[in-house]
């Protein structure tokens, strides 16, 4: 029988720091040095590649963290469907893996690093070989071994930001991507053909919908001054929608049991499991409508997958799980009943899978009622009100954190599915990470200030 510790010994990783709480400026310089580091990857093209539809490619990238035809062309989405595959696994029971102690989570990330490497290699040669992304004859190794470099990096880029920086490299590398596509398509002014509409604002389409707001009032555009307007709309009213949401929260009141009279509320997000569900949920998406399209092109023609035009599917599987912009249809009348019960469909599937990814996350990652009852007692806290016991802590806990992975999960899944259906700036998807991520970072930094103020506070943060 193979023994993987001895594997896990050779693969180099990232170290963690000495101090069980870095201070704030560390982080930032670590968080900035990665994101100026994914930003020049990204505009570093592979050598070798041949011309490439890229555009096609456009939505997915936004997901995947990524600008296809770069060296990262990979992305998150080794890490991504790493975490997939061994999350259903592990859920399933087929893998069987203690996550509350030490060893096996040593044991859970191991495993993943080598799902990682794997898929890192597989994507690289199945991209280049079913001509995603294809190279010049003579060229494909050469843009295979650039794939993998490139998706190593992120991968490394990913572990420094967790151990280092503020939070997770891949809600990151997402919300820089899709922070940059939200703002160029609201002020884009070099269109599809490669004109500048600035130059000649009557004659030039113009490409970002605030452009395309302004120009259609002065030429008089009706049907054009809906669809920008309808978008901008639906962007405002989709992050009001999510900074509402995020603020939603179930507060347990606690106190220290050796300073009388000193009390915090520990809050429960609603959104307990955080953007990790609809980042999975999205990903899987991102990746089944990729590989449909890669597998028609190799095939020469549809699968069960679907058929694809400009990456987009327009039948099988791919279809009913994707979505369609249905106010643009509505308002230049192409809407069909097929693209109601498409609608349907992704929604379901979006708020179901985000819910069973809610679940296996917070069952995989430490988040459950005992490891969290656990955390609280080690660092003097108890219940108000009740004995300072770990098991009264855990049957409290337990009243309200599985409801909430639950609830939360379908909702922000349902959440997800309906702003891609109405058609904002960029995808509905792509915003409510960009929103629930800055979030994050914002409450991650109030919280490192709350830390260093508080010397009770931090023992308490340092023993999560």
């Amino acid at each position: 029988m193979v023994d993987f510790t001895k594997i896990f010994a050779f693969i180099p990783e990232v170290k963690k720091p000495d101090e069980k709480k870095l201070a704030f400026n560390t982080k930032l310089k670590w968080t900035l040095l990665i994101l100026v580091a994914f930003f020049i990857l990204a505009n570093i093209p592979l050598f070798g590649l041949s011309n490439n539809a890229l555009d096609r490619f456009k939505y997915l990238a936004i997901i995947l963290g990524t600008d296809f035809g770069s060296i990262i062309s990979l992305g998150i989405g080794p890490i991504v469907m790493a975490s997939i595959i061994l999350q259903l696994l592990t859920g399933a029971g087929i893998i069987n893996i203690n996550t509350s102690t030490t060893e096996g989570k040593k044991f859970f990330q191991g495993i993943q690093k080598l799902l990682v490497f794997f898929f890192i290699i597989f994507e690289a040669i199945v991209y280049v070989l079913m001509k995603g992304l294809e190279a010049t004859p003579g060229f494909a190794g050469l843009v295979i071994f650039q794939l993998i470099l490139g998706g190593i990096a992120i991968y490394y880029m990913n572990e420094l930001c967790e151990k280092w920086g503020f939070g997770s490299g891949v809600s990151i590398f997402i919300a820089a991507g899709a922070s940059w596509h939200l703002f160029t398509s609201a002020f884009q002014f070099v269109n599809a053909q490669g004109r500048n509409c600035l130059i000649d604002f009557n004659g030039t389409a113009c490409s970002g919908k605030v452009l395309v707001l302004i120009q259609s009032i002065i030429n008089k555009y009706p049907v054009e001054f809906a669809s920008a307007l309808g978008a901008i709309i639906a962007t405002v009213v989709i992050f009001l929608l999510v900074v509402w949401a995020q603020s939603l929260k179930v507060e347990i009141p606690l106190s220290f049991g050796r300073i009388r009279g000193y009390a915090i509320k520990w809050p429960l997000q609603f959104f307990y499991a955080s953007v990790i569900p609809v980042i999975l949920t999205a990903a899987l998406v991102a990746n089944i409508q990729l590989f449909g399209g890669l597998l028609e092109n190799w095939a020469g023609h549809p699968t069960f997958l679907g058929h694809f035009q400009n990456g987009q599917a327009v039948s099988g599987f791919a279809f009913w799980l994707g979505h369609t912009n249905l106010l643009e249809l509505i308002i230049r009348g192409g809407f069909l009943p097929r693209y109601l019960l498409q609608g349907l469909t992704h929604i379901i599937f979006y708020a179901g899978l985000a819910t069973l990814f809610s679940v296996f996350w917070v069952k995989t990652s430490g988040m459950g009622a005992k490891e969290q009852a656990q955390k609280i007692s080690a660092s003097g806290l108890q219940m108000a009100g009740f004995r300072q016991d770990v098991r009264v802590l855990e049957s409290v806990l337990d009243r309200y954190i599985m409801p909430l992975t639950v609830m939360g999960g379908a909702a922000i899944g349902l959440l997800a599915a309906t702003t891609d259906l109405l058609g904002a700036l960029s995808s509905g998807t792509a915003i409510l990470l960009v929103i629930m991520i800055m979030y994050q970072f914002y409450q991650k930094i109030a919280e490192q200030h709350m830390t260093d103020m508080n010397p009770a506070m931090r023992k308490f943060m340092s023993s999560n």
